[in-house]
């Protein structure tokens, strides 16, 4: 049933069309008011509703804007099915470049792919890299899957050909070739002035294992066995702030590895295991002199009062070391970089080292460090050149 009348809205006269949809699945009435300069214009938008409702959406999808769903979505329904670290950065991906922007207002009924297309165009004349945007789009695309799932909307602007990521020109922007090792010099002079240093056991396993910097923070030391000289990997301490309400708090916190890959079993190298067991008791000695103020965790490497590392303060002990020593600065990751480059230097096949590494495929480690070691590139060359000496 419709009520059509004339009406005088925000001082301009309208034609108003009120319609009955029935009553939704609780029983309540579903009542709809419609607002057009004449007849027609009211009438054309009632029939678009109802096309929408007809293509599956929800009764209330013409009320619901990008940003407001958004939001719900994150909090209410991603937020307890992730990591604490991973919600960290979908959040501030949210708090950036959703709640913020121009798509925030616009109502899901509205949305067109050339607003997002639009959005991104500006974001990259801004200064963004292509990285964050790709990123923002797979927020974006996750989010969108849920309004369909919902009936909010009914396709994916994120998906196919609607939308283009503005790239970086032709130089990769992950910037591979940046990746930095530490030379065999380097390497050397490094091992030599860390031989006095309290955490002179968690840079040498890191040189040997290659492990994420949470990973060996995370290590515990029924992890290590020492008669067949290998580590397991299986949790990882990690620096994330947790979000409740407005209130955001920065904590330590154990989780699981970057992904299933990462949970592994490796060895080290032999000679480490007197430097652990060296450590170990430094560790036991530390627990006497704090005496009740001791925290017992088991973790291998920990503070002077058994407590887990902060990451922040283990890259600030790190880069104290290398700027003291007039050492090229390097980011504590380089260790891991340094690792994986001697493997290929020393012949160590691709799979090989994916596997020590953690990584999730094999392409990631290829992708990585084909790009540290061009001599490799040209020793792989000077092997096949007797297939063209025709001497």
């Amino acid at each position: 049933m419709a009520n059509k009348t004339n009406c005088i809205r925000n001082g301009k006269k309208y034609y108003r069309l009120r319609v009955d949809l029935g009553r939704d699945s609780n029983g309540k009435r579903i009542r709809k008011t419609f607002y057009g300069v004449n007849k027609k214009d009211a009438e054309n938008k009632l029939e678009k509703y109802k096309n929408g409702l007809n293509s599956g959406l929800t009764n209330d999808y013409d009320k619901l804007t990008l940003g407001n769903v958004c939001k719900l979505w994150l909090f209410e329904k991603v937020k307890n099915t992730i990591k604490p670290s991973t919600f960290e950065r979908y959040e501030g991906i949210y708090r950036l470049y959703v709640k913020t922007s121009p798509l925030y207002p616009i109502k899901l009924k509205d949305l067109k792919s050339l607003d997002i297309q639009r959005y991104y165009n500006d974001l990259f004349n801004s200064g963004k890299s292509s990285s964050v945007i790709k990123n923002l789009n797979k927020l974006l695309k996750s989010f969108f899957n849920y309004c369909i799932d919902e009936g909010y909307i009914v396709r994916n602007y994120c998906i196919g050909k609607s939308i283009t990521i503005p790239e970086t020109s032709s130089v990769d922007e992950n910037k591979k070739d940046d990746i930095t090792v530490f030379t065999l010099d380097e390497q050397n002079q490094f091992i030599n002035v860390i031989q006095n240093h309290r955490l002179k056991a968690l840079f040498l396993l890191d040189l040997g294992t290659g492990l994420r910097e949470g990973e060996i923070i995370g290590l515990k030391w029924n992890d290590i066995d020492f008669k067949n000289c290998t580590v397991s990997i299986k949790r990882a301490i990690k620096g994330v702030t947790l979000i409740e309400g407005n209130k955001r708090q920065y904590h330590l916190i154990e989780q699981t590895p970057k992904t299933k890959n990462s949970i592994r079993t490796i060895p080290f190298p032999e000679n480490l295991v007197p430097i652990l067991k060296k450590h170990k008791l430094q560790q036991k000695e530390e627990q006497i002199k704090a005496g009740a103020a001791y925290t017992k965790n088991d973790y291998i490497f920990c503070t002077e009062l058994g407590l887990p590392i902060d990451p922040r303060n283990l890259r600030r002990s790190y880069e104290r070391v290398l700027k003291k020593y007039n050492i090229p600065y390097k980011k504590f990751h380089s260790l891991r970089h340094t690792f994986a480059t001697r493997l290929f230097e020393n012949g160590v096949p691709l799979k090989t080292v994916q596997m020590l590494l953690g990584h999730s495929n094999i392409n990631i480690t290829a992708n990585i460090y084909t790009h540290v070691m061009p001599p490799e590139k040209f020793k792989a060359i000077d092997k096949i050149n007797s297939i063209f000496d025709m001497k």
